[in-house]
C-alpha cells in the first residue's frame, strides 16, 4: 500500500535525511540520488519540493536559525526575565549541545569547501536575531541600563564581529589569544552600549568555557 504523505512532512523527512547525509557522508559528498536512495522517493518528488542540494541546505540553515530565534523571542518576552539576564540567556541559547544535529551540522557549515554554506548561515543568523536583541536593548535603554542612539546597528556589528573572531574555522587563536579578544569584545560591548563596566563579564564563560578567575 502507498503512503501519502502531507506536505510539510514529506519536506521535513527530506530535510532530516539530507542533514543525516551531510553529517556522515559530508555536504560535498552528498549527492541528492543519495538523499533519494535513503528515504525512497522518486527523483520528480524532491524536486517538487527542491531545485538543488544547495537550497535543501538553505532550508536547513533557515530552520537551525528559526529554531535559536524562537528561543531567543521566548526569552526576550518574558517581562520576569532582567535585562541583563536575557542577554546572557539568549547567548546561551545558541550554544548548540555537545553531539547535537546543531553541533553536527555547524561543523559541516565550518568546513574550508563549504564557504558559501558558512557566509549564508552568518548572514540568515544576523538577520533573524538582530531584532529580538534590539528589543531588549530598547527595554534597556528604556530602564536607564543602556545608553545609545543606535541600538539595532550596534547589535549588527557585535553579532557580525562576534561570530568572525570568534569563529574557530576562520581563526585558531591561541588560549591566550582568544581571551584577549574575548576580553577586548567585552569592552567593545559595555562601551558601545554604554553598560556599566562588568554588566557582561559572563560572556567570558561563553566564548572561553571558562569563569573570568581562571585566567
Amino acid at each position: 500500500m502507498r503512503i501519502v504523505k502531507g506536505h510539510e512532512e514529506r519536506k521535513n523527512e527530506i530535510l532530516d535525511t539530507a542533514e543525516k547525509l551531510f553529517v556522515s557522508k559530508g555536504y560535498m559528498k552528498t549527492t541528492v540520488n543519495d538523499i533519494l536512495r535513503e528515504i525512497g522517493i522518486a527523483k520528480g518528488t524532491f524536486y517538487h519540493y527542491f531545485k538543488s542540494k544547495e537550497e535543501v541546505m538553505d532550508a536547513i540553515i533557515l530552520r537551525i536559525v528559526d529554531a535559536d530565534v524562537a528561543a531567543a523571542r521566548k526569552i526576550a518576552s518574558n517581562p520576569d526575565i532582567p535585562v541583563i539576564d536575557k542577554l546572557h540567556q539568549i547567548l546561551l541559547a545558541q550554544s548548540p549541545k555537545t553531539g547535537s544535529s546543531k553541533e553536527n551540522m555547524i561543523e559541516q557549515i565550518h568546513q574550508p569547501n563549504n564557504a558559501e554554506m558558512h557566509q549564508k548561515s552568518l548572514v540568515q543568523s544576523i538577520l533573524h536575531l538582530t531584532p529580538i536583541l534590539t528589543d531588549v536593548i530598547k527595554q534597556g535603554i528604556d530602564e536607564n541600563i543602556f545608553v545609545t542612539a543606535y541600538p539595532q546597528e550596534t547589535m549588527e556589528f557585535l553579532l557580525a564581529s562576534a561570530q568572525v573572531i570568534f569563529d574557530e574555522g576562520l581563526f585558531q587563536w591561541q588560549p591566550h589569544e582568544a581571551m584577549k579578544r574575548a576580553k577586548a569584545f567585552i569592552s567593545i560591548m559595555e562601551t558601545t552600549l554604554g553598560a556599566r563596566k562588568g554588566s557582561f563579564d559572563y560572556i567570558l564563560d561563553i566564548l572561553m568555557g571558562q569563569s573570568p578567575n581562571d585566567e
